[in-house]
């Protein structure tokens, strides 16, 4: 009997033909967030998943299941502990978007800084001489407070340097010597840190610890002229502080890859703003890291498939088969 795997919402090609190309599959895809799955779930053998929730529920429908391949890094939306419970390993794509997440979050300073959304309008509604506002600034010569020095932040790091930053690090689970051993400057309080900073960065996880990591008194220690960018996960900012911090000018402005929840809901104030750049959690959705993303969950799910897992990309190593 064929094994059976379900993908649960739009993943690269490549992965798909990499499913396919092993032969012996059936293979089943899905939108996200639908009932639906449940029909799908006692004969499944593995979960291909995006931003769908593995609930406890999830987990006790389907029997048979040997993984849980996230498609990405983050598994915020997966009951690790129920998985556990039921001996099934959760696996991660490992280092395959840094550097896309890297790249956007350089793309987004760089639209705040050049102010390329509000001039692109201007243009095309014959406001040229918005030019004559000299509203544009340089990165060159800013400090970059970086939030999270693991792969994305330091791949962030790396670029805000060759653009001529000045790159401090706030993360305590690195040291000074490390941090400063790659060319960088060690913060070692990150709200200390706070008013020095023309860019203040987020790559950190979402756990309760860094929850609102940023809300009401952080953006009120920040620079009148600083910019604020989170593209890890929604709700470690807090929007509607930093509404305020917006529109009140505690801040210049912001840039948005995520927000709590996705989408967003078409009233949310932050998007009726002009101060802030935003875009559809796709910080890794470049058309090379898809793919990588796609091909490293079929390769996770073919290895379960045949009994054998990488302990790099296991969660819950505890699930892994004795």
């Amino acid at each position: 009997m064929a094994n059976k795997v379900l993908i649960l919402g739009k993943i690269h090609d490549g992965g798909v033909d990499m499913l396919r190309k092993a032969g012996g599959l059936e293979i089943k895809e899905m939108a996200e967030h639908v009932p639906e799955i449940f029909d799908e779930l006692p004969d499944t053998d593995a979960i291909i998943v995006r931003m769908t929730k593995i609930t406890r529920e999830v987990c006790a429908a389907a029997p048979d299941l040997k993984i849980v391949a996230r498609h990405g890094v983050g598994y915020e939306a997966v009951d690790v502990d129920a998985l556990t419970d039921h001996g099934v390993p959760l696996t991660i794509t490992g280092d395959v978007n840094s550097t896309a997440v890297a790249e956007h979050t350089l793309a987004l300073m760089l639209a705040l800084a050049k102010q390329v959304v509000t001039y692109d309008r201007a243009t095309r509604n014959d406001n040229f001489a918005i030019r004559d506002g000299f509203d544009s600034t340089e990165l060159s010569g800013k400090t970059a407070l970086l939030a999270g020095f693991g792969r994305i932040g330091r791949a962030t790091a790396m670029r805000a340097a060759a653009f001529g930053m000045k790159v401090m690090i706030a993360d305590p689970f690195v040291s000074a010597e490390q941090v400063e051993g790659e060319g960088y400057g060690f913060a070692p309080d990150f709200r200390a840190a706070l008013p020095e900073a023309d860019y203040v960065c987020i790559h950190v996880p979402k756990t309760p610890e860094t929850t609102n990591l940023i809300s009401t008194d952080e953006l009120k220690a920040m620079k009148t002229s600083a910019h604020l960018l989170n593209v890890s996960r929604g709700g470690i900012v807090d929007e509607a502080a930093l509404y305020t911090a917006l529109t009140e000018g505690w801040i210049r402005g912001a840039a948005l890859d995520v927000f709590e929840p996705e989408p967003p809901q078409s009233d949310n104030p932050l998007l009726a703003l002009d101060n802030i750049v935003v875009s559809p959690h796709c910080g890794a959705f470049t058309e090379e890291c898809a793919q990588r993303m796609a091909e490293a969950c079929a390769r996770s799910v073919l290895d379960a498939l045949e009994g054998n897992y990488d302990p790099e990309l296991v969660i819950n190593k505890e699930a892994l088969p004795e």
